[in-house]
């Protein structure tokens, strides 16, 4: 089947007719029963947002006519469930303050083929969901990351800029390469995604979650350039330089030992064991010299270390296992989850391309 979704994508590419509104509305994909289209959702998780939430709604309902547009208010006091609500969108309420509690809260409600998650301020382009649509589509993907273009301007203090090249880099060396841009607010999922996802954390480190919760499994993702705007007057960031700072570092290192514990625990284990060895070569001098050892209480701290080293590093063996087994019972409950596919022999249709599965030969096997 893969190679007919090349072929569409080459068609479609040639004849420069390739819109994400012909791929899914016209019957490319079929979900459920025989002729269903694709059930997208839209996803907007928002605080205090209503100078901006209502031009967004909009710009989705217009970009994605017969998709759902959802807007999950995080206790605003300013109104922005009542200005979603008048610019058509389905309103929901999440109490438990955190972007993280309102995408678990989204992620249990909302069932669809397809997900978009996008922030309520204003910054991303509705007009682009088009384009993240159809790049999960052909590109087969579980994942579809719009990694921000220009995000250092507009981040507008030093602070966050430098934070996102610094943990951008700390994740590449810890997790992988898939990502070069793990906050941004902007993504695509599929269904196989979204309820496999467990959601643990409570804020903006979320994103950080969803990233690792992918490289862990290995699960197809890709990134897309776009351009990232200013917020306009009115809105302001939640983010907090130091505070959600410090969160995400906590969370990098919560991930790293739920996912790595043999890097996480060895890591630890040979800097006891190098406190240890501090410790313990001066005491040993002293021996060699003159056989005796004069500094008891140094030497029983080093050797108290020493068998902490052991201890960690045992840990991270057993855990490591663990933490496979783990990972394989994620992996089994992400392939139980029905995914959208073509059925035999329904024709796939884009404005006036039609190509159509195979049927079998006349007394094929």
């Amino acid at each position: 089947m893969g190679r007919y979704f090349t072929l569409l994508h080459s068609e479609l590419l040639t004849a420069g007719r390739y819109t994400c509104h012909g791929f899914l509305i016209k019957g490319s994909i079929m979900s459920g029963s025989r002729g269903d289209k694709l059930n997208i959702a839209v996803l907007l998780p928002c605080y205090n947002e209503a100078s901006t939430i209502g031009a967004v709604v909009r710009g989705f309902k217009a970009a994605l006519p017969d998709a759902q547009i959802h807007v999950y208010d995080n206790n605003s006091t300013d109104g922005t469930a009542l200005q979603a609500m008048l610019a058509g969108a389905r309103v929901m309420r999440e109490r438990r303050q955190g972007k993280g509690h309102v995408v678990r809260r989204m992620f249990a409600d909302i069932d669809a083929d397809i997900y978009i998650m996008a922030d309520g301020d204003g910054t991303y382009s509705p007009e682009d969901a088009e384009e993240l649509i159809r790049t999960l589509l052909t590109e087969r993907a579980d994942m579809v990351v719009g990694t921000r273009r220009g995000v250092h301007e507009d981040a507008g203090r030093h602070g966050h800029a430098f934070g996102n090249k610094i943990f951008n880099i700390l994740y590449r060396t810890i997790f992988g390469t898939d990502f070069t841009d793990i906050f941004s607010g902007y993504r695509v999922f599929s269904r196989r995604f979204v309820k496999s996802f467990p959601a643990v954390s409570g804020g903006f480190e979320i994103e950080t979650e969803m990233s690792v919760h992918a490289s862990r499994l290995k699960l197809p993702v890709v990134e897309l350039e776009l351009d990232y705007g200013r917020r306009p007057e009115g809105s302001h960031s939640k983010l907090s330089t130091f505070r959600d700072g410090a969160k995400i570092l906590w969370m990098f290192a919560m991930l790293m030992k739920e996912t790595r514990p043999f890097a996480f625990f060895g890591l630890i284990s040979g800097i006891v064991m190098a406190a240890s060895l501090c410790f313990m070569a001066p005491v040993l001098a002293e021996y060699f010299q003159t056989g005796l050892v004069s500094r008891m209480p140094t030497w029983v701290l080093s050797m108290a270390l020493m068998m902490i080293s052991f201890m960690m590093f045992t840990a991270g063996v057993i855990l490591d296992s663990v933490s496979r087994a783990r990972a394989e019972q994620l992996r089994i409950h992400y392939m139980s989850v029905i995914a959208p596919r073509l059925h035999e022999g329904l024709p796939v249709v884009v404005e006036d391309i039609d190509i159509r599965q195979p049927q079998p030969k006349a007394g094929a096997a």
